[in-house]
């Protein structure tokens, strides 16, 4: 499953960059900088477009600071479709991407990854990047049986 998305450095406001600190998450790639997100960080945080806004939240519920929520970073588009979120206040948000990371690969996303938003039992935002069974070309590429739902776009 896509565990890091990267958004060129360009992209990102500069009130924004100052008040995520995102400054530790640059990186550079063929001489541009970008910001790297990753489940894995000690405090996993993903950026959202909700409500024409964007925002820095926290990525899913890995560390189990909440326990109502499910303890991962990830959930199905058919358990959405089932309606699990629904009695969450799940809302559907937009992940800014330009390149995601999978088992060591990185790979082009042209406009994003479809996400849903729920606030914790302290009211707190959290994220989960929606997933989908993974397309023979990602899995060839990746090794991975599952994918970001992706704006726009099947890889």
């Amino acid at each position: 499953m896509c565990v890091g998305i990267a958004l060129p450095w360009s992209e990102l406001p500069t009130e924004l960059s100052a008040r995520y600190g995102l400054e530790r998450r640059v990186h550079e790639r063929g001489g541009e900088r970008e910001v790297r997100f990753y489940y894995r960080d000690r405090r996993p945080r993903l950026p959202i477009w909700r409500d024409g806004r964007l925002m820095v939240v926290r990525w899913g519920n890995g560390r189990g600071q909440s326990r109502f929520l499910p303890a991962t970073g990830w959930t199905w588009q058919s358990t959405i479709d089932e309606g699990y979120w629904r009695n969450l206040d799940g809302v559907y948000v937009d992940i800014p991407a330009s390149l995601g990371y999978d088992r060591g690969v990185w790979y082009r996303i042209r406009q994003g990854i479809r996400g849903i938003l729920v606030p914790d039992e302290r009211g707190a935002a959290v994220a989960y990047m929606i997933c989908e069974p993974a397309s023979h070309y990602y899995q060839v590429m990746t090794r991975s049986t599952r994918m970001p739902v992706l704006i726009e776009e099947r890889i």
